[in-house]
């Protein structure tokens, strides 16, 4: 009888462990749906491009040298909201799309899949940029490429024969050229820096939008103390 108890006690200590994994599994791990992730950081690249060139067909985007920001008091306020509303509302797409597409219906997993959308999607930014395609996403995401070069053309030299008006003219056209090159090199750092700034604002207000994407596509109120009185699922 005791080896019978005894046998009975561990097998009822192996069951409570058992039941005690399984709900450790169901409640301490949430499940990634990677097909869902992949559907929203595309679906936010895509909407990061065509925000980008509504921007430049609209003028609130400049392309090139001009649209170097040397001083961000300049920056315009129609930029300036474009920029903002772009990177964010881009990110909100990408988070609603995973949410649905994997069938979250709680905030918290819902949030975590917007957030893991945009981490996927920073990678592919960063490439795109590196492959020349930041005049196309937007003025903020130029800041996560290398600064670009000056792109002034130097006079030609003259020839042995050449009069003294062409003479005088090479002249003007060199000081003008120096005068534009010393100035390039002097605002470069003023420019690397706002742009690092404007690619940071761009991809905090991405996360915050792809969070707030993956929470509404939950369907739960966007409360901060829902989650306290809210019915269990079944």
């Amino acid at each position: 009888m005791p080896s019978a108890q005894a046998d009975a006690l561990s097998a009822e200590a192996k069951r409570r462990d058992v039941i005690s994994e399984v709900r450790h599994e169901n409640w301490a791990h949430w499940p990634v749906r990677w097909s869902a992730v992949w559907v929203g950081a595309l679906a936010a690249l895509v909407a990061v491009l065509l925000f980008g060139l509504i921007g430049v067909a609209l003028g609130a985007h400049l392309v090139g040298p001009e649209g170097r920001v040397v001083d961000l008091k300049k920056v315009g306020l129609l930029t300036l909201a474009f920029s903002v509303f772009s990177a964010f509302l881009s990110f909100v797409i990408g988070g609603w799309s995973a949410a649905k597409v994997a069938g979250i219906l709680r905030s918290e997993p819902a949030m975590l899949h917007g957030a893991i959308v945009w981490l996927v999607a920073v990678p592919l930014l960063v490439a795109s940029v590196g492959l020349g395609a930041s005049n196309y996403l937007g003025g903020w995401y130029g800041g996560l490429g290398a600064p670009a070069s000056a792109s002034f053309t130097r006079p030609e030299a003259l020839g042995a024969g050449a009069t003294e008006a062409e003479r005088s003219q090479f002249r003007t056209e060199q000081a003008e050229y120096d005068r534009k090159v010393k100035q390039w090199q002097e605002d470069t750092p003023k420019v690397t820096r706002n742009s690092a700034l404007g690619a940071i604002t761009a991809l905090i207000l991405g996360l915050v939008g792809s969070v707030v994407g993956g929470w509404m596509a939950s369907g739960e109120p966007m409360t901060l103390t829902y989650h306290r009185t809210r019915p269990a699922l079944k």
